[in-house]
């Protein structure tokens, strides 16, 4: 058995209408819309790569909260905005119009990276490859080289 690629993640939210609204109008994914009526309230979304990437599953609002620090599950996922520190510029001015909280920046030499949380606090990381891929495939210590800070 071989893995082709990361087909899609399927998240937990409370409130699906809100999540949608960040996720279709604030990162600009796609929403995918059918006729068929679902099981449960949910949402997909697809940068027209596959069916869909992202599932959002409404829990509601009695749902736990995701605990802080290190814990067992997801930590984050990561979302490529571009190929360019100009368009990673572009990304935190789209972000700041937006109200959206930057957590974080990273310099991991094969990319530049933003991190932000989503409503629910599921952390994003916003990134632009700096490395062409035949670049890190010929020396992969590349993908494990320090981390930096991100001075755009």
């Amino acid at each position: 058995m071989r893995i082709h690629e990361l087909g899609h993640l399927v998240l937990y939210v409370r409130d699906l209408e809100r999540s949608r609204r960040f996720y279709r109008d604030v990162l600009g994914w796609d929403e995918v819309r059918g006729e068929v009526p679902l099981p449960v309230p949910a949402a997909a979304f697809s940068s027209g790569r596959t069916h869909h990437e992202l599932l959002l599953i409404e829990v509601g609002s009695a749902a736990a909260a995701m605990p802080p620090g290190p814990r067992l599950g997801l930590y984050h996922f990561g979302l490529k905005v571009g190929d360019s520190d100009d368009e990673l510029r572009e990304v935190v001015q789209h972000l700041t119009e937006h109200g959206v909280d930057i957590k974080g920046a990273s310099d991991h030499t094969i990319t530049h990276s933003l991190y932000i949380a989503d409503p629910d606090g599921h952390e994003i990381e916003l990134y632009v490859d700096v490395i062409p891929t035949e670049e890190w495939l010929a020396d992969p210590s590349l993908v494990f080289a320090p981390i930096r800070p991100l001075r755009l």
